[in-house]
């Protein structure tokens, strides 16, 4: 381990000289520390006979030329920022004149990168994007967040290889996150449900409103059940029961109450399932049937409905027919849909509760 001679780095920039000195650093042969440059610096000679410690120079030159300093001060001992600012460089300098990828900070001290503003080469992306790091260790910051949209696909790889994990995907991009600090990491999981809704309807002459599947497993083949479905993204509960059940049969309805909720897991790509049995008052009459989805629907008395030997072995379903009949007689209420507004949120959302 020995001392190198001042090593002093400058560029030209409109008005005035930047210059960055790295004085008595020890170990520059360790790799530890390394110098990345989007443009071209000319490095005055170096004493000591180290063959490592060289600068890499990307093939293009950036329209803005800028010097960034990627490096791993975790062998300096002490506090790295103090080290800097002895050998004449602070870590706010360094800070204050980094140019990396285009992100903004969120609440948690977290990164959020531009996926509008990302290079297009891969091999730019990953000299970046190991800066990027770099500078954002420095700082602090703890999770970042990556949005690779499907355009930039060729980019996911790049981004693994440095230790980005896969957060989620959707159709358009894919989502990938880096824990910054040592230890486990706290940015939140994947989302870990699916919600899916199911309209109980029931017209004035004691009828159900039922449906029977066209692609079904053999477990109900032939059985008459509620019109059901999944919530899709920002659709509140009961708006996604009345619309299913509007797609499937075309009558429409309005929401009354939740009558139950189901949770069952590992139901679908080991996600867990929240059900939803919703009330809801007939508004129209006529059948119009979904036949991409629907075999087909009729209106059938609630007592045959009932009598179905599926719901009769099946001591779940058969409970929820139970709180439905119960409602009817007002033996029993469920949740009503009450809009707020929490200060936490700041914007109205629904609190689904009982009023006695």
């Amino acid at each position: 381990m020995r001392p190198t001679s001042n090593l002093v780095l400058e560029r030209e920039t409109p008005g005035s000289v930047l210059a960055l000195k790295a004085a008595s650093l020890v170990k520059p042969c360790s790799n530890e520390l390394k110098l990345i440059y989007s443009a071209s610096v000319t490095p005055r000679p170096c004493s000591c006979s180290c063959k490592d410690f060289r600068p890499s120079y990307p093939s293009a030159q950036a329209s803005k030329p800028s010097i960034t300093i990627a490096t791993n001060t975790s062998w300096l001992g002490g506090n790295a920022s103090d080290q800097f600012r002895s050998n004449g460089v602070s870590t706010s300098s360094i800070i204050d004149n980094f140019r990396g990828l285009d992100a903004s900070e969120d609440e948690y001290e977290g990164v959020i990168v531009n996926p509008e503003r990302l290079p297009t080469n891969p091999n730019a992306f990953a000299s970046i994007l190991r800066v990027s790091l770099s500078h954002w260790q420095l700082k602090g910051n703890k999770g970042v967040w990556l949005k690779l949209p499907v355009e930039h696909v060729d980019l996911v790889p790049v981004a693994v290889k440095e230790g980005f994990k896969y957060h989620h995907a959707e159709p358009g991009y894919v989502m990938l996150t880096y824990w910054l600090p040592k230890g486990p990491c706290m940015l939140p999981a994947n989302a870990s449900h699916q919600v899916g809704v199911g309209g109980f309807v029931i017209n004035d002459k004691g009828e159900v409103l039922v449906v029977q599947e066209k692609y079904c497993s053999s477990t109900f083949s032939g059985v008459w059940k509620l019109p059901t479905g999944f919530v899709v993204e920002s659709e509140e509960i009961f708006s996604g029961a009345i619309r299913e059940v509007r797609e499937e049969t075309g009558i429409d309805t309005e929401f009354v109450e939740v009558m139950a909720i189901r949770h069952a897991h590992r139901v679908a790509f080991e996600k867990s399932d929240l059900f939803f049995v919703c009330l809801l008052r007939p508004l129209s009459t006529q059948i119009i049937v979904d036949e991409l989805e629907i075999q087909a629907a009729k209106w059938m008395p609630l007592s045959e409905f009932v009598e179905q030997p599926f719901y009769q072995g099946d001591s779940m379903f058969k409970k929820v027919i139970e709180i439905c009949i119960a409602r009817l007689s007002n033996r029993y209420h469920g949740l009503l849909a009450n809009e707020m507004v929490s200060e936490f949120e700041g914007k109205p959302s629904f609190l689904y509760y009982n009023v006695i």
